[in-house]
């Protein structure tokens, strides 16, 4: 008798170890084994237990990542204003000299080209990244059947946290779809702000591609007049190809001495331009290739797809293309398969 009561209290120590809380309806669960992941089979909401190990930055690490991040928007934000200011003193002169009308035309893209990266801009920067709606949790009375469904808990914000959310530790919150955290806009790039950011993106990469373009026609119209009759053997055939070569770009070398402040300015106007464009080239293709697929960077990364399926459809429900768009692009049968299948997910 005694053997047999030890037994029935070893299971019921058993079931009591293995009982566990929800924290997103409060009832208890019994779990057939020591589970690190557990799902509430009520609410729906997910138990990480190696995630409450997890402990909150320090105010120091913070403050640092605060100071990073306008550090870099400083850098941005005057840089900016530099290429403006630049270009205004070294181009635009030289542009109407040659001709009214283009001068004019020249005041006229730069002007767009300027408003289209600062709103883009100070919209990716200052609007929400996207955070995550309010609902009601901890308490079985308030939490329906299925409501909390792939949910977590976030330990750093104590609230629940979406299955498409992302906790930023810059930003201290959890931000739907998040795709990264950008240090030059000083925000994350989540579902309210990425179709501003990638238009940023756009702005930039065009303005680049324009100032490039503009400085090098300007700058060969200011550059010092290169005389190569002074290279005395240029005509010989006696002579090596490579010295030849090093004769020329001497000769042009010492023609960079001679150019004016304005000129300076051009040439790191046009090299600047074309690093900025290589780097954010490269970035634009990157951001614009996940929205083909239906995927965001984070995502890529964990290898767990958003929509599960890729195409031109995401593209254009990512830009809020109208349905003639997608008619063309998608065809009638593919127009109408997409919005259906986008119902279904809001349903």
């Amino acid at each position: 008798m005694d053997e047999e009561a030890v037994k029935e209290e070893h299971c019921v120590a058993m079931l009591t170890d293995n009982e566990e809380t929800c924290w997103g309806c409060g009832l208890r669960i019994i779990l057939p084994s020591h589970a690190h992941i557990f799902k509430c089979l009520w609410c729906g909401a997910i138990t990480n237990r190696n995630h409450s190990l997890r402990k909150p930055d320090s105010a120091c690490f913070s403050r640092w990542r605060l100071i990073r991040d306008r550090s870099f928007v400083a850098i941005v934000v005057l840089f900016i204003l530099f290429v403006l200011c630049a270009g205004v003193w070294a181009v635009h002169p030289i542009i109407f000299s040659r001709s009214y009308f283009w001068g004019m035309f020249h005041c006229i893209v730069t002007s767009i080209l300027a408003i289209c990266t600062t709103s883009s801009f100070c919209l990716a920067a200052f609007s929400s990244p996207g955070a995550p709606l309010k609902i009601s949790w901890g308490s079985y009375s308030l939490v329906a059947k299925d409501v909390l469904d792939n949910y977590t808990f976030c330990e750093f914000c104590k609230k629940p946290k979406p299955p498409r959310a992302h906790h930023c530790r810059s930003c201290r919150m959890c931000v739907l779809d998040m795709d990264h955290h950008c240090p030059f806009i000083a925000n994350c790039v989540g579902a309210g702000n990425h179709r501003s950011f990638i238009a940023f993106l756009i702005s930039i990469v065009t303005s680049c591609i324009y100032i490039f373009m503009m400085t090098t026609f300007t700058a060969y119209h200011v550059w010092p007049h290169v005389d190569y009759r002074n290279v005395a053997f240029l005509g010989s055939k006696n002579v090596n190809s490579g010295r030849i070569l090093k004769e020329i770009i001497a000769t042009f070398a010492s023609s960079i001495m001679l150019l004016s402040a304005r000129g300076f300015v051009l040439v790191y106007l046009a090299f600047a331009s074309v690093a900025v464009e290589s780097g954010l080239s490269v970035l634009l293709w990157q951001q614009l290739h996940y929205v083909y697929e239906g995927n965001t960077y984070l995502n890529h990364i964990n290898s767990t797809g958003v929509n599960g399926d890729k195409g031109c459809h995401n593209l254009l429900r990512f830009f809020g293309c109208p349905y003639s768009a997608f008619r063309f692009v998608l065809g009638p049968a593919g127009a109408a398969k997409s919005l259906e299948s986008e119902s279904l997910k809001l349903l």
